[in-house]
């Protein structure tokens, strides 16, 4: 049941103790009302829970924590400019949040979590003073309010790290200003109150709304997700990254630990890593034991039913986000496929890229890279391919939508947002599995379901699956391949930044992705290729020397469909030279050349004279004169005609604009780093002269680089008497 404007409009009534999200929605405070009434009634309790549900449709969930911060990544990354900004998401996209310590979208996001986690903590303690407290409907609401609340500390603790943590309703004369908390005490305390309430909660396929409300399917699902977190890495206050094992008494301190009961009828109690990964790998099979599915046959067809508005309960997504149209969700907006001019579904403004190091990487076959990347953009509603530097998320598109969304339109698509699959599941039970286990018959057969769709029909099947899986017989050979598989499973759904941050390979895979960019940029020039200290110094370049430098197309039709542009290449080199290939018909869009920047200067007699190409002039008495430079700063050489000139051309390349700024606030652009990301954002100003306790000291907050950051230069070639 999708939030309707009525309920957006009750479910401020809802809210004890606040007042209501808009201003516009003309509604009693909700203090002018008795919590007896409200708690004693299950309609009057049920818009209370609306009251949290509704602040997803808010900027800065539906916009900002939804996606456009979620970058950047190896795989989703939104190109920056070369100044450094503040206060303005071009600082986030860089790593270089620590500049926001005064935007006011930062003390926007940190209201709208706060706020949604009191208004849980409310209606946990109503439903708990209720007569009508034990009655299923009651323990639901109770269920659905303590997951709003987990997500939304899930996503304080990773963009923000410590955080406050409060865990009953605010009371007057109660202490409000907290002082940070451990992310790991907190995680422990959510996931203990998310165990204790998710066997009294409903399963999707009998609970009033679906997947549209959160349900027990999902309660399980984030329990184990939790624990992944609980298990993993985060940054610290020294500003290192580890675990809670390398830095707090996990054995003594009981707000570090979680007591469940496994399927088996055992009572457990998680306290270190290993057991938080034992946890996450019994509620996993929990939810695959007592709610079975399969995966949808069809990769996109999550999306599509997104897309053409309709839910599916007990199938593959577990919970989504339910948007309404004109007041929420910005699929299709900033997660978007680029709709630009004048467009007859509306326009976007696509906020979430993707790497084109990304989108190689996928195998021949795999489904999932076309529907993950979309190298193809909307202007006009003319359809047009895209640059390598120009790939979008490609699961939602606002000109694919069922509903006529209009012209004028732009946010508010109403398309849902989807927060977990099934295939999460399968691949966390598989990593939990592996890091308890190694690479055993269980976690493979989980990794094999999800691969077995992405390459159904593939004529590669049996070398993409089967053999792929069976031959992953180390610990560590299957964990990378964990970490690529929800890679190329959830690209663009905003999920990898904070699993980069708990397995601590976020410097790792951005320094990666730079690598290959650059590797593949020296492949694509044959005069790098052949120096010898380049070849030295980037051995692995030769591994994409067939990797195109350009991908040649053809459209079909001026209308908007990205099937009507046909590909005469989409990964690889081809034969045919440019000439022939443009004679033919053929257009094409650069991609490896994007990834290497050459700066070509003309020098003579130890100046250099700047990037103008010389100009040649036939003096017709068998000399040629050359000007160099930029008027009034030039020179001119006259030489007898094909004798030596004495102007050097001299080229230097270096890593592209692009791959240096996207990761600038943890490299300055280098290749390397000290392997620490500075990925949390400061916490507003604003938020900090309205407390005595909080502050941004440590965690890296404010003393990454800020500068604009450094491309790596690869190679100087001379080419002496030019002519």
């Amino acid at each position: 049941m999708k939030l309707t404007n009525k309920y957006f409009a009750l479910a401020a009534v809802g809210a004890l103790g606040l007042t209501s999200c808009s201003d516009t929605l003309n509604v009693d405070a909700p203090s002018q009302m008795d919590q007896n009434m409200v708690y004693n009634s299950t309609e009057f309790a049920t818009n209370a829970i609306n009251g949290v549900y509704v602040l997803f449709g808010e900027d800065p969930y539906t916009s900002r924590m939804c996606g456009v911060w979620m970058q950047n990544t190896d795989v989703e990354a939104m190109s920056v400019q070369q100044a450094v900004a503040t206060n303005h998401r071009q600082a986030i996209w860089p790593l270089q949040g620590f500049s926001n310590e005064g935007w006011n979208d930062v003390y926007n996001v940190w209201n709208n979590n706060l706020q949604a986690i009191e208004r849980a903590n409310q209606v946990r303690a109503g439903v708990d003073a209720s007569s009508l407290s034990n009655t299923d409907e009651m323990q639901q609401i109770k269920g659905e309010a303590t997951c709003l609340k987990t997500f939304r500390y899930y996503l304080m603790c990773n963009l923000f790290g410590d955080v406050p943590y409060y865990d009953v309703a605010a009371k007057w004369g109660g202490e409000i200003d907290l002082p940070r908390m451990d992310k790991n005490i907190v995680y422990s305390r959510c996931l203990q109150q998310l165990v204790d309430i998710e066997p009294k909660m409903k399963w999707s396929d009998v609970n009033t709304g679906g997947i549209e409300r959160m349900n027990r399917d999902f309660a399980i699902g984030l329990i184990a997700r939790i624990a992944l977190f609980r298990a993993g890495y985060a940054m610290t206050f020294d500003g290192t990254m580890k675990r809670a094992d390398d830095y707090l008494d996990v054995n003594s301190n009981e707000d570090l630990a979680v007591t469940y009961t496994d399927l088996s009828g055992a009572q457990k109690t998680a306290r270190t890593y290993t057991e938080y990964y034992q946890m996450a790998k019994d509620y996993c099979q929990k939810l695959i034991k007592l709610k079975p599915r399969e995966l949808y046959p069809n990769y996109e067809q999550v999306f599509l039913n997104e897309m053409n508005y309709s839910q599916e309960n007990n199938a593959e997504v577990l919970y989504e986000v339910a948007f309404v149209q004109n007041y929420g969700g910005d699929l299709g907006w900033s997660f978007a496929v680029p709709n630009t001019g004048s467009c007859a579904n509306g326009t976007s403004t696509a906020q979430v890229a993707m790497t084109p190091t990304f989108y190689m990487s996928f195998a021949d076959g795999d489904v999932r890279r076309d529907i993950d990347c979309a190298k193809y953009s909307h202007s006009n509603d003319t359809v047009a391919a895209a640059a390598a530097t120009s790939i979008y998320a490609g699961k939602w598109d606002r000109a694919r939508a069922a509903k006529d969304l209009g012209s004028g339109s732009s946010k508010g698509t109403g398309i849902n947002y989807p927060l977990m699959r099934y295939s999460d599941v399968l691949l966390m039970l598989a990593e939990a599995e592996n890091e308890l286990n190694g690479p055993t018959a269980l976690a493979k057969e989980q990794l094999m379901k999800v691969r077995a769709r992405a390459f159904a029909g593939a004529a590669n099947y049996n070398e993409m699956v089967t053999n792929y899986v069976n031959n992953l017989n180390s610990k560590e050979a299957f964990f990378n391949a964990i970490v690529d598989e929800r890679a190329w499973e959830f690209g663009g759904e905003g999920l990898r930044k904070f699993d980069l941050v708990r397995w601590n390979l976020y410097a790792k895979k951005v320094e990666q992705a730079m690598r290959t960019a650059l590797c593949w940029g020296i492949a694509t020039n044959e005069d790098l290729m052949a120096d010898a200290s380049v070849k030295a110094a980037y051995p692995e370049a030769a591994d994409y020397v067939n990797w195109a430098n350009r991908l040649w197309y053809v459209k079909s039709g001026k209308n908007n469909r990205k099937e009507d542009i046909t590909w005469y290449n989409e990964k690889y080199k081809i034969e045919e030279d440019d000439a022939t290939m443009t004679a033919n018909g053929w257009q094409y869009v650069n991609w490896g050349s994007q990834m290497i920047k050459r700066t070509r200067t003309y020098i003579y007699n130890g100046t250099d004279w700047g990037t103008t190409t010389p100009v040649k002039t036939d003096n017709g008495d068998g000399t040629v004169t050359y000007e160099l430079g930029t008027a009034p700063n030039t020179t001119k050489v006259t030489v007898t005609d094909g004798n030596p000139t004495g102007i050097t051309r001299k080229d230097v390349y270096a890593a592209s604009d692009y791959f240096t700024r996207l990761y600038r606030g943890y490299s300055g652009g280098a290749l390397k780093g000290d392997g620490v990301v500075p990925y949390l954002i400061p916490i507003c100003t604003t938020t900090l002269n309205a407390s005595d306790k909080l502050n941004n000291d440590g965690y890296r907050i404010l003393n990454a680089y800020n500068g604009e950051g450094v491309n790596v230069e690869v190679a100087t070639i001379l080419r002496e008497n030019y002519k």
